[in-house]
C-alpha cells in the first residue's frame, strides 16, 4: 500500500512543479513587459515634448511670414523651437535604470568598504582630497593627526598617512557634471555651491531638492538634500555627499572633510563639507602623544 501512494503523489508533485515553473514564467514576462512600458512611456513624454516644442517652432516661423514687423523675432523663436525639438526627440533615454537597482548596487560596494574600514581599524572620517588622475580621492585616516597622503599613494597608505586612499563614488559623477556645464567650474565657494547642487538636481536626478548655506570665511558649506535616491546617505562614499565633496575639494583645490548628519523638519540630511583642514585645533596635542608614544617604543626597542 506505501508504494501505491508513493506512485499515486509522485504525479502530483511534477504537476504541482510544472505549475509553480509557469506561474515564475509568466511573472518573469510580466516584469519584462512592465519595464518595456516604463520605458516606451518615459520615450512617449520626451517625445511629445519634441512635438510640442516643434509645433511651436512652426507657428513661430508661419507667424513671421505673415507679420513683417516681427519677423525676426519671431523666426529666431521658431528656429529655436524647432531646433529643441530636435535635439528632445533624438536624445531620448533609451533604457532607464530604477533606482533602487542602482542602489543595490552601492549598497553591496559600501558595506565592504566600510567592513575593510572597520577591519584596519581606521577613525570615522571621510576626507577629499585633490589631486591625481581623478579630481579628488576619499582618504579615511587611521589616526586623527594623520599627515594627508601623496597622490601616488594608496589604496592601502602605510606611510605616516596611515589608511585607505580609495577612488570615489563622486569622481565619475563630477567628470561628467564638469563636461556638461556650459562655463568655467568656479573657483569660489559661493558660486560653486550652487552650480554643485544644480548638477545634483537638475542632470542627475539624485535629490528632489539640495539647498546650499555657505560661510567661506569659516570654510564651511552645508547642503540641505530632500528626498534623496539611493537610500540613506550617511553610509560609506554614498554618491550624493560624494560628489558634493569631490567637487568642492577640485573646484577648491584644497582637501574636504565631508560629515553627513540627519536633518530637521526642513531636509532629510545634511552634508557639510569644510575646507582648511590645516588649521585643525587638536593636531599639536595628537601630535605630541603620537612622538611620545614612538620614543617609549624606541626606547623598548633598544632594551
Amino acid at each position: 500500500m506505501g508504494e501505491a501512494t508513493a506512485a499515486e503523489t509522485a504525479p502530483a508533485a511534477t504537476d504541482d512543479s510544472y505549475e509553480l515553473a509557469a506561474q515564475v514564467e509568466l511573472l518573469a514576462d510580466e516584469n519584462r513587459r512592465l519595464r518595456e512600458e516604463y520605458v516606451r512611456a518615459r520615450q512617449s513624454r520626451y517625445r511629445s515634448t519634441a512635438l510640442g516644442l516643434a509645433a511651436i517652432g512652426v507657428v513661430a516661423v508661419l507667424g513671421g511670414i505673415l507679420f513683417p514687423d516681427a519677423r525676426e523675432v519671431l523666426v529666431a523663436l521658431g528656429a529655436t523651437g524647432l531646433f529643441g525639438a530636435l535635439l528632445t526627440y533624438y536624445l531620448t533615454p533609451g533604457r532607464v535604470v530604477a533606482a533602487d537597482v542602482g542602489e543595490r548596487v552601492y549598497a553591496a560596494g559600501a558595506a565592504n568598504a566600510a567592513a575593510i574600514a572597520d577591519e584596519l581599524g581606521l577613525r570615522d572620517e571621510r576626507v577629499y582630497v585633490p589631486g591625481g588622475t581623478a579630481p579628488a580621492r576619499l582618504y579615511v585616516p587611521q589616526h586623527a593627526d594623520a599627515a594627508l597622503p601623496e597622490e601616488r599613494a594608496g589604496p592601502i597608505v602605510v606611510d605616516d598617512a596611515r589608511g585607505l586612499l580609495l577612488e570615489a563614488t563622486g569622481a565619475e559623477l563630477f567628470r561628467e557634471f564638469e563636461r556638461a556645464l556650459t562655463g568655467d567650474l568656479a573657483a569660489e565657494p559661493t558660486p560653486l555651491a550652487a552650480q554643485l547642487t544644480d548638477g545634483l538636481v537638475e542632470q542627475f536626478e539624485l535629490a528632489r531638492s539640495a539647498a546650499p548655506d555657505v560661510d567661506a570665511a569659516d570654510g564651511r558649506a552645508t547642503i540641505a538634500i530632500n528626498d534623496g535616491a539611493f537610500g540613506s546617505i550617511d553610509r560609506f562614499d554614498h554618491p550624493i555627499p560624494s560628489f558634493l565633496a569631490v567637487g568642492f575639494a577640485a573646484g577648491l583645490d584644497r582637501p574636504v572633510r565631508l560629515e553627513v548628519a540627519p536633518g530637521d523638519d526642513r531636509a532629510d540630511w545634511l552634508v557639510t563639507c569644510r575646507w582648511g583642514l590645516e588649521a585643525k585645533p587638536d593636531d599639536g596635542v595628537d601630535a605630541a602623544g603620537d612622538e611620545e608614544r614612538d620614543e617609549g617604543t624606541e626606547t623598548n626597542t633598544g632594551e
